[in-house]
């Protein structure tokens, strides 16, 4: 089995006051050490291709059949990213926001009840997601929030929003679902809607993480990267590669660690270690979008 449902909702949930930043990670055991090094075989290229054709119909099905009910809505963001909070200039300054990757809101509409003077942008990969935001919740109006469908790694967002106008950025836990060879052509295309000055909040899957060790032999697309049963890709992030990929998209990092923490499985009576990536990157003011 690659990876349970519960899991993968291990990383909605509130993050406790105990999470530990890191600089250097996680540090596998000897036999973790033994198991991820045994594990040699990738998928078929046939197979990585059709995953990769399919990957639009994937997560439509997969919110197709959990509709709105997979993941938490995340109240914690403002906590983790103070920037939500501190980036305006003034006071009355009403902040434009993108969640790239929205799903189906969990992010956006926590932002929008706490924060009045913000503008939301939101895409999704899948439209099934997209017109759960539009039609589930009172909350989305045409005032503060445009939803609209968009392949990161595709789509030209300037379509939606206006060149350098955004001032932040959120990408909790989307890069990873990206195939590696086309992340920083969604990093660039982000970068043509950031405002000089603006800021990119990064959240997601870090290098060692329980849920990468879970994987099964036959689930490897490549290193760090996996598949799981129902068609969807994990790739687990080290804070060097995903700092390498914003730089090289015309990013500056101001903050990139390891976040360290222990969740209880209570249902199978297991305390796992969990690694996320924490970061934040700055377009810098004097880069000129092409």
């Amino acid at each position: 089995m690659a990876l349970l449902e519960s899991d993968r909702k291990i990383v909605e949930t509130r993050f406790p006051v105990g999470q530990t930043a890191s600089p250097s990670g996680r540090v596998l055991t000897e036999e973790e050490l033994k198991t991820l090094n045994s594990d040699t075989s990738l998928v078929s290229d046939f197979k990585q291709m059709k995953l990769e054709k399919e990957a639009q119909k994937n997560w439509d099905l997969f919110y197709k059949r959990n509709t709105t009910n997979f993941f938490k809505d995340r109240h914690w963001t403002t906590r983790e990213f103070e920037e939500l909070k501190a980036c305006r200039e003034f006071d009355a300054q009403k902040l434009l926001l993108l969640e790239a990757g929205c799903g189906v809101g969990n992010c956006i509409f926590p932002l929008l009840e706490e924060d009045l003077s913000i503008y939301m942008y939101a895409c999704d990969f899948s439209p099934r997601a997209v017109e759960f935001v539009k039609v589930t919740k009172p909350l989305y109006s045409s005032e503060r929030c445009c939803a609209f469908q968009c392949d990161l790694t595709n789509d030209d967002l300037r379509e939606h929003i206006p060149e350098s106008s955004v001032d932040v950025v959120t990408l909790i836990f989307v890069l990873s679902a990206i195939h590696p060879d086309k992340m920083r052509q969604a990093i660039e295309n982000i970068n043509t809607v950031v405002k000089p000055g603006g800021i990119v909040l990064f959240r997601d899957y870090g290098l060692y993480d329980h849920a990468m060790l879970r994987f099964k032999a036959g689930n490897k697309l490549g290193d760090n990267f996996y598949v799981r049963q129902d068609g969807t890709r994990s790739y687990f992030f080290s804070k060097e590669f995903l700092a390498e990929l914003f730089v090289s998209a015309g990013f500056q990092s101001i903050a990139n660690d390891y976040v360290l923490r222990e969740t209880v499985n209570k249902k199978e009576g297991l305390c796992v270690p969990r690694v996320f990536l924490q970061s934040k990157f700055i377009k810098s003011k004097q880069t000129q979008t092409s």
